[in-house]
C-alpha cells in the first residue's frame, strides 16, 4: 500500500495564507488519540441506546447534550447504526456488531425503497454496505444467505436512488434532491456510492419497455454534472467565481434541462460557500477517484473514458481541497459558511485557531471531519500516481485536521453528553441548532452525521496505523491494492 507519509523524508512548506499544515505528523502519532476516541465512542453509543426514545424517530442532533430529532428527511438513521458497526470494525467488540446488525435488519428496510430522498448512500452503504464489507473481509461469521440479503439490499438501493433522474440540456443529467427534479445538491455525490456498489454487484435499473439503464453511467453523469454546476474554478462563470468554492444547490429548468442559477438551502447564500457542502465535494470526488481506479476501461467509455473522468474528478477534488485549506482556520476547522454575515467581526480567522465559543459565527466540526477524510484520500491517490509532493500536501492537511478533531474542544469527553464530536451545525439559516443560555451562537452540540464521519475518519486512520486492509466503501478490486 502507498501512503504519502511513507514516500519521502523531505518536508516542504508553502508560504500561502492558509491552514498551518503540520508536515511532521504521521498516522502512528495519532494512535493514542484514536484509542481514546474508541473508548469515548463506546460510551456515547451505550448512552444513546440507554436514553434515546426511539419513538421520536431517527436521532439527528443534540440539544443540551441529548439527541433529539428534526423532521426534514430521514437521512441520519443509517449513521447511528453504521457508527455501531464501525465501532465493532475498530475494536472487535461483538456487542456493537450485534447492535448495528440487528437494527439494520429490523429498521433499515424502508430506506432501501425510499423514493423521496437523495440519501441512499448515507443510510444504506453505511449499514448494509458496511456489513457486506465485513463479511467479505472475513471479520464476521455469516451464512451465504445473509450475504445474499446484503447484496440484494444494495442492488435495490442503487436502483431506487438512480430513479430520481433529471436530464440536462447538455445531454447529461443528475440524481435530484428531495427538493424536486429541478434540484442538484452537492451532498448527493456521496450517495453515488449506492449506485457504484449496485453496479459492481451486476445490477441495473429497468424502466418502461424493459429499457436497461446503466447505474455506472448514471453515477458518472451525476458526478460530471456536480463538477460542472456545483463547483467553481475561477474561469469566469459569474462575478463570484472563486476557484474551489461550491454552491449547495444547482437549479435547472425541468422543461428543457437548462441550468438556471445557483442556490442554497443550508448556506448563507448561493454565492457563498456552505462548508459542509464543500466537505461533501472534497470527500465525494476523492473516493470516486479511488473507485474508478478499480474499474475496467470499457465501463467508462460511454461517459467520456478514463482520461476525461479522472481529469474532471481530479480538477474538482483539488480545487475544493485547495479552497478548504485556504479558507479554514489555522488548525483546520472551518466556520459554517465562508461568507457568513458576521465573520468579518472575527478579523482574519484564517490566521488563528478556530474559536467555537466566539460571539459571532459558529464553526462546523462535521465539515472538518468529512473534509479530513477527503484530503487524506486525495493525497494517497496523487501519491499512487507518482505525484508525491502534491500528494503529501493534501495528506498532511488531512492529518492536521484529524489531530485537531481528536482532542478537546472538539472531542466530547463529557460523561453525560450523548454526542462524540462537539460544535457541529445543522441548519443555521433556519435556526435549528441549539444556542446555550448566555451565548449568541450554537456550540457544544453534536450531530449524528458528525459523529459518524468522525468515526469513519478514525477507522480510516486506525486501519492504516494497524496495517489493516485499506478502507473504502467498495470491496472487490480489479487491480488490487499496492
Amino acid at each position: 500500500m502507498i501512503y504519502p507519509g511513507h514516500c519521502s523524508g523531505v518536508y516542504y512548506y508553502l508560504n500561502f495564507k492558509e491552514m498551518k499544515i503540520k508536515n511532521e505528523i504521521k498516522p502512528l502519532d495519532l494512535k493514542q488519540a484514536l484509542e481514546r476516541l474508541w473508548q469515548l465512542s463506546a460510551e456515547k453509543i451505550s448512552l444513546i441506546r440507554k436514553e434515546y426514545d426511539v419513538s421520536k424517530g431517527s436521532p439527528v442532533f443534540t440539544r443540551e447534550g441529548k439527541y433529539t430529532t428534526r423532521g426534514w428527511t430521514e437521512w441520519t438513521q443509517g449513521f447511528q447504526f453504521g457508527g455501531e458497526i464501525i465501532q465493532f470494525d475498530a475494536t472487535g467488540e461483538q456487542k456493537y456488531l450485534e447492535m448495528g446488525r440487528e437494527s439494520t435488519l429490523e429498521l433499515m428496510a424502508p430506506h432501501i425503497t425510499h423514493m423521496g430522498v437523495h440519501d441512499h448512500g448515507f443510510n444504506n452503504v453505511s449499514t448494509y454496505g458496511a456489513l457486506r464489507r465485513l463479511f467479505i473481509e472475513g471479520r464476521i461469521e455469516s451464512c451465504n444467505w445473509e450475504k445474499s440479503f446484503y447484496d440484494l439490499a444494495l442492488k435495490c438501493t442503487g436502483a431506487v436512488q438512480a430513479m430520481r433522474w433529471t436530464n440536462t440540456a447538455c445531454g447529461s443529467g443528475f440524481v435530484y434532491s428531495f427538493n424536486g427534479p429541478h434540484s442538484l445538491f452537492v451532498d448527493t455525490i456521496r450517495s453515488m456510492r449506492a449506485l457504484a456498489i449496485s453496479h459492481q454487484l451486476g445490477h441495473a435499473l429497468f424502466s418502461e419497455h424493459d429499457e436497461k439503464i446503466s447505474l455506472m453511467e448514471r453515477m458518472l453523469r451525476h458526478i460530471d454534472s456536480t463538477a460542472k454546476y456545483n463547483v467553481y474554478y475561477g474561469e469566469g462563470r459569474d462575478n463570484y467565481d472563486l476557484r474551489g468554492r461550491t454552491t449547495h444547490e444547482a437549479v435547472f429548468n425541468t422543461n428543457d434541462g437548462q441550468f438556471r442559477c445557483p442556490s442554497s438551502q443550508q448556506g448563507f447564500s448561493p454565492f457563498t460557500t456552505w462548508t459542509r457542502g464543500l466537505a461533501w465535494a472534497i470527500c465525494g470526488f476523492a473516493e470516486q477517484l479511488e473507485f474508478i481506479d478499480n474499474v475496467d476501461d470499457n465501463e467508462l467509455e460511454s461517459t467520456g473514458g478514463r482520461e476525461y473522468l479522472e481529469s474532471m474528478m481530479l480538477k474538482a477534488a483539488r480545487a475544493t481541497s485547495d479552497f478548504y485549506i485556504k479558507n479554514t482556520s489555522l488548525d483546520g476547522i472551518p466556520y459554517w459558511d465562508t461568507g457568513a454575515p458576521q465573520l468579518g467581526n472575527l478579523g482574519d480567522y484564517t490566521q488563528v485557531d478556530a474559536d467555537p465559543y466566539n460571539e459571532f459565527e459558529p464553526v462546523d466540526s462535521s465539515a472538518a471531519a468529512i473534509s479530513a477524510q477527503g484530503l487524506l484520500r486525495l493525497g494517497r491517490h496523487l501519491t499512487s500516481k507518482g505525484q508525491e509532493e502534491e500528494g503529501r500536501y493534501y495528506w498532511q492537511a488531512g492529518l492536521t485536521v484529524s489531530r485537531t478533531l481528536l482532542d478537546e474542544p472538539y472531542l466530547s469527553t463529557y460523561k453525560g453528553h450523548q454526542g462524540l464530536l462537539l460544535h457541529s451545525i445543522y441548519h443555521r439559516p433556519n435556526g435549528w441548532d441549539y444556542v446555550p443560555s448566555g451565548k449568541n451562537i450554537p456550540c457544544n452540540e453534536s450531530s449524528m452525521w458528525g459523529d459518524y464521519h468522525l468515526r469513519e475518519l478514525a477507522l480510516y486512520l486506525w486501519r492504516i496505523v494497524n496495517e489493516d486492509p485499506y478502507y473504502t466503501f467498495f470491496t472487490e478490486s480489479k487491480k488490487g491494492d499496492e
